[in-house]
């Protein structure tokens, strides 16, 4: 195994086992079969184990297999609190000790704020003191060092890699989202600012190895390398000394293989140009059924009405290469429970955008194809339901014309709500946020 440093110098493998997939035995997850391969990855070399409040059962298992073989001092554990269930300084600590309780341990080595999408719910945090409740957890040693997870655009994640002195970060970013997300920009203005990037969906939830079309997957078998699409997909991020840490959810003994051996024999920048083809040939085989042809560039942002135009774009294209569910579920996380949405319907068509686009894309025309297929009428209600129970708004949020106009239909429903319509609406939304997480819970590092 092969080990990058941290920002306080210690050693953590270039590999890390995420935790939010342990195999299960009907309802619950089968205990010995991750703790085989949870020790199978510690001899292996692996010492980041990644987890989170809300993976049913995750935490508790984690904590009771390292406590079980003694390994809670010979390993990194890294888990997130719930941000977007806190609404007050006392949920700071109600989770955190929670936490600790499951994972049987008197400090977490790696602790995120779980799930930042935009600026906005940093600020909601930074309201309720968590500044000086990391201060105080720090300082107490029961938290070793500090980050967060992020989905969102790039602009928001450099705006939160600046506005705190953070021990490290985890995004999502594989060679398929290059530009999206926090993407290269935001892992290169990480490691300019020194801070340790850790990676989730290298493989894309499983799609770069379970979803390859043939003539992606004719290319990797002929290639002379011998790498499967996994090893890909690993080595292209190992290639990068940006990168710090990949997680990945290993659910048996023969992926736990592969990883840490992919993991134990890459050197960052030996790549080769002939490696780099191959996969701009893939990327061009898995786009080929992409319904725009936006390179994620962003010469078209910003956007006057705040139309998050390159990601409703990527979003769209993943409707057709992973499946309708997944391009929705996306286009929800970073683009529709910002705390300023960023929707495709609030184009006014002013058409500034389309005298920067290098690729001539009629950026208007396919906004409104966008808009059309990712917004169902039952996803309008139930983003309009999480943007209640998140940001208190109470009103028709997934189709804003501009901000006077949103007011406006914010002002006039609100006069139509009584308390009981809010308290039902309410209730209704923390189902839909149960929806949500069920969706994150099932999808692959």
């Amino acid at each position: 195994m092969q080990y990058r440093k941290d920002k306080n110098g210690n050693d953590l493998s270039m590999l890390g086992f995420g935790c939010m997939r342990f195999s299960k035995k009907g309802n619950s997850i089968d205990i010995d079969k991750a703790e085989k391969e949870i020790l199978a990855a510690y001899e292996a070399g692996v010492n980041y184990y990644d987890t989170a409040y809300i993976y049913p059962g995750s935490e508790a298992a984690l904590g009771e297999i390292l406590e079980r073989n003694n390994l809670r001092d010979k390993v990194n554990i890294a888990t997130k609190l719930p941000q977007y269930l806190i609404r007050n300084s006392k949920g700071l600590d109600k989770y955190f000790e929670e936490e600790l309780s499951r994972l049987r341990t008197d400090h977490v080595d790696y602790y995120l704020m779980h799930h930042l999408t935009d600026v906005e719910m940093w600020e909601k945090l930074k309201a309720v003191g968590i500044e000086d409740w990391i201060r105080e957890k720090k300082a107490s040693g029961k938290i070793r060092n500090i980050g967060f997870s992020y989905h969102g655009n790039s602009d928001n994640f450099v705006t939160i890699l600046n506005d705190y002195d953070w021990d490290f970060c985890q995004v999502q970013y594989n060679y398929l989202d290059e530009v999206t997300q926090a993407g290269v920009i935001g892992v290169k203005a990480a490691y300019e600012k020194g801070i340790p990037v850790v990676i989730m969906e290298p493989l894309r939830g499983g799609k770069l190895v379970n979803m390859l079309p043939e003539n992606a997957k004719k290319l990797f078998a002929e290639n002379e390398r011998g790498w499967t699409p996994a090893e890909w997909a690993f080595r292209w991020l190992y290639n990068q000394p940006e990168v710090t840490v990949v997680l990945s959810g290993m659910n048996s003994l023969e992926m736990v293989e592969e990883n840490c051996r992919t993991a134990s024999d890459m050197q960052a920048g030996t790549f080769t140009e002939e490696d780099f083809g191959l996969l701009e040939n893939v990327k061009k085989a898995i786009r080929e059924k992409e319904k725009v042809g936006c390179t994620g560039c962003r010469y078209c942002m910003p956007c006057p009405m705040g139309v998050d135009i390159p990601g409703t774009f990527a979003c769209y294209n993943t409707m057709y290469t992973e499946g309708k569910n997944e391009g929705r579920f996306q286009y929800a996380q970073t683009v529709g429970l910002t705390k300023e949405p960023a929707f495709a319907s609030q184009c006014i068509e002013c058409g500034k955008c389309e005298q920067h686009c290098p690729q001539s894309i009629p950026i208007r025309e396919k906004l409104k194809e966008a808009d059309r297929e990712l917004r169902t009428p039952l996803y309008k209600v139930g983003i309009d339901l999480a943007r209640l129970y998140m940001y208190k708004e109470k009103s028709g949020l997934t189709n804003p014309k501009s901000s006077a106009s949103l007011k406006k239909a914010n002002k006039g429903v609100a006069g139509r709500l009584s308390s009981v319509h809010i308290i039902v609406i309410t209730i209704i939304s923390v189902m839909t946020f149960g929806i949500v997480f069920s969706l994150i819970k099932n999808r692959k590092k």
